[in-house]
């Protein structure tokens, strides 16, 4: 437990977790050139919609970023995560949407992509198409197929440094840990006792989750909701949710070191209480803005010294802390959303008004009552 690290958010919609700096804005954007656009679609039975995320401003077709992806838990349906795997490389932009939409949204980066350079799939490769997906159907009429080319097309030239969290985009019919989920980011700095200093960025798609597992900088929370509130329980509904979990760093990394920083997502989401459900899709992929892979063969590789294996930790720990933190913020910039068949999911801050006095601590040393290490 980390609990006695907890404190206000600055800006005090939510509660900060953690012991490491933040960046400027506290998003995947203080990775320089990353950015993020949303189209959100919020009317009666829809609610759903597209989320990109950028990964540098130049094209990433021509100029491919080295990634790598770890599947947690494979109940998924996303689309291009083979070839990450294969060849260490992202090609497009990241796309998030809802499942039954990783078809269109694949079509549309395909359409993007083959307008900008007609050579593709003819005297060039095909693109390899990233889309990854949850499952929305709870809020949103999914059967709908709502989203559409032009929503991919408006949320890449949406995007920007400086955007929105919670029920947009992609996130907009997503439910977490019964409450509103949706889209939420963070930052953490890595720094080392010789002056070098690294960013880590995570943005996620939080849809998972029970309510009574729900722990906020180690303090169970969502026990205590259950107990005052009611409802929640965990036989009530079984976790069946999904979560994406995206990582950007400016730390020199090759696809096998990312690999390794992915796979670190999981302790962050494990923090705040998720156990990887059997019905659950947990995708974590990570990239690196340190350097470009040109497309071309005649293009000169880039020459630079990768960070030592021993220097990995700090970034370890500001993947686990920027993964942690970009879920609350999920929970906490999340509003309230009623959906298909009037369905609704209660934002956090609707359900618990009082969260604040509710994460006090127990005095040091005390013994906790079952079940419960934290009282009012």
């Amino acid at each position: 437990m980390h609990s006695s690290n907890l404190q206000d958010f600055p800006a005090p919609w939510a509660p900060r977790v953690g012991v490491l700096p933040s960046g400027a804005l506290d998003l995947i954007s203080d990775v320089s050139g990353v950015r993020v656009g949303h189209v959100t679609l919020a009317q009666e039975a829809v609610q759903t919609g597209v989320s990109v995320i950028h990964p540098h401003d130049g094209d990433p077709f021509l100029e491919r970023a080295p990634a790598a992806v770890t599947v947690l838990n494979g109940f998924g349906k996303s689309i291009g995560l083979v070839q990450v795997r294969e060849l260490g490389v992202i090609e497009s932009p990241i796309a998030l949407t809802n499942t039954f939409s990783v078809g269109e949204v694949a079509m549309a980066q395909l359409r993007q992509a083959s307008a900008r350079h007609p050579q593709i799939g003819r005297d060039w490769p095909t693109l390899n198409s990233l889309v990854l997906e949850c499952n929305d159907g709870y809020l949103n009429d999914i059967q709908a197929f709502a989203v559409q080319r032009a929503h991919y097309d408006q949320a890449c030239a949406d995007a920007r440094a400086d955007f929105a969290s919670g029920s947009v985009g992609a996130g907009r019919g997503m439910s977490c840990f019964q409450l509103k989920g949706g889209i939420g980011s963070a930052s953490r700095l890595a720094r080392w006792d010789d002056g070098l200093e690294h960013t880590v960025g995570a943005l996620v798609l939080a849809n998972f989750g029970q309510q009574a597992n729900l722990t906020v900088g180690g303090a169970p929370l969502g026990q205590r909701i259950v107990r005052q509130l009611g409802g929640g329980k965990p036989q009530a509904e079984p976790d069946k949710g999904s979560i994406i979990m995206i990582l950007a760093t400016d730390a020199p990394l090759d696809a096998r070191q990312l690999g390794r920083l992915s796979l670190r997502a999981a302790v962050g989401l494990a923090r705040t209480g998720s156990v990887y459900g059997h019905g659950s899709g947990d995708i974590a992929l990570a990239f690196s803005t340190a350097y470009r892979i040109p497309f071309s063969a005649q293009a000169p590789m880039p020459a630079l010294a990768m960070l030592h294996e021993t220097r990995l930790d700090a970034l370890f720990a500001a993947a686990a802390e920027s993964v942690e933190q970009a879920i609350i913020h999920a929970l906490w910039s999340a509003e309230t959303v009623t959906g298909r068949d009037g369905h609704t999911r209660v934002a956090l801050r609707d359900r618990c008004p009082d969260w604040r006095g509710w994460l006090a601590p127990v005095a040091e040393g005390a013994q906790p009552e079952p079940q419960a290490a934290w009282r009012i």
